[in-house]
C-alpha cells in the first residue's frame, strides 16, 4: 500500500491517478478489512465511508467481482482478458456460449486465488519450503466444488508443492487445528518403503511454515479432517 510499490505505480498509470492517491485509497480499503483493522490500520474517516459499501459488496460476491475487476483491468491495459491470460485459458478456444464464459471465469478466478495464496506463503511450500513457482499449487482446504462461498477465501488456501498438494487433496496428509502435519493410517501402511520416511514419515507433528497474513481457519481444517483425511 505504498506509493513506491510497483503494482501501485502500474495501477495509477492505467487509471490515470497518482501513486499517492492509489496508496491512500488502498489504506482506506485496508481500514475496513478485518485483518488490517487488527493491525491497527486507520484510513481517512471520509475515505472509509466511501469504500466500506464497496468492500462489503465485494466480500459478499467475490466470485463475480474478482472476475469483473480482472476484465476491467485488462481493458484499462488496452487488452482483453483472453489475451492477458492466454496461458491459463489454453483449451477454451473451442467452447462457446455460457460454457466458455463459465470456464474462463473459473480459470481467471483460480489464477487470482493462486497469486494470493502463493504471496501469503512467500511463494514457498508450507511443508518443504520449495520456492520454485512452477512446482507450487494453491491447495484448497475445502475443495473448490464443495463450498462456493469460501472457494476464493485466502484462509481456505495453503501453498504446497505438487507432491504435498496431491497428498493433501487425496487425504493422505492433513493438518491439526494447531497446524501440525498429520499422516494418515493408510499412508503409514507404506512405512517400510524407502520413500516413506524421506517424504512423509518425518513430517508427522511438524508445524507447517505459517503464512504471512491469512491463517487456515479452524472450520476449514475441521472439514478436511472429517471429510477428506483418511483416518
Amino acid at each position: 500500500m505504498n506509493k513506491s510499490t510497483p503494482e501501485v505505480i502500474h495501477l495509477a498509470k492505467v487509471i490515470d491517478r497518482t501513486p499517492s492517491a492509489i496508496a491512500m485509497r488502498l489504506v482506506n480499503f485496508a481500514s475496513v478489512d478485518p485483518y488490517h483493522k487488527n493491525r491497527g490500520v486507520v484510513g481517512l474517516s471520509g475515505g472509509k465511508k466511501q469504500v466500506e459499501p464497496i468492500w462489503n459488496e465485494f466480500i459478499e460476491n467475490k466470485e463475480d467481482l474478482i472476475f469483473e475487476s480482472e476484465k476491467i483491468l485488462a481493458a484499462k491495459e488496452a487488452t482483453s482478458i483472453e489475451n492477458k491470460f492466454t496461458d491459463i485459458l489454453s483449451g477454451t478456444e473451442n467452447l462457446v456460449g455460457e460454457s466458455r464464459i463459465r470456464e474462463v471465469k473459473v480459470r481467471v478466478n483460480q489464477n487470482v486465488f493462486r497469486q494470493i495464496v502463493l504471496s501469503n506463503y512467500s511463494s514457498k511450500c508450507a511443508i518443504s519450503g520449495i520456492d520454485i513457482p512452477q512446482l507450487l499449487v494453491a491447495s484448497h482446504i475445502i475443495p473448490w466444488s464443495k463450498n462456493k462461498k469460501e472457494r476464493l477465501n485466502p484462509a481456505n488456501g495453503i501453498c504446497f508443492s505438487s507432491l504435498y498438494d496431491k497428498a493433501f487433496d487425496k487425504g493422505f496428509i492433513g493438518l491439526s487445528f494447531d497446524h501440525l502435519v498429520l499422516v494418515s493410517s493408510k499412508l503409514k501402511r507404506n512405512s517400510s518403503k524407502p520413500y516413506f520416511e524421506q517424504y512423509f514419515g518425518h513430517l508427522e507433528n511438524k508445524t507447517i511454515n505459517l503464512p504471512v497474513k491469512y491463517i487456515p481457519e479452524k472450520e476449514f481444517l475441521e472439514y478436511h479432517l472429517d471429510t477428506v483425511f483418511l483416518r
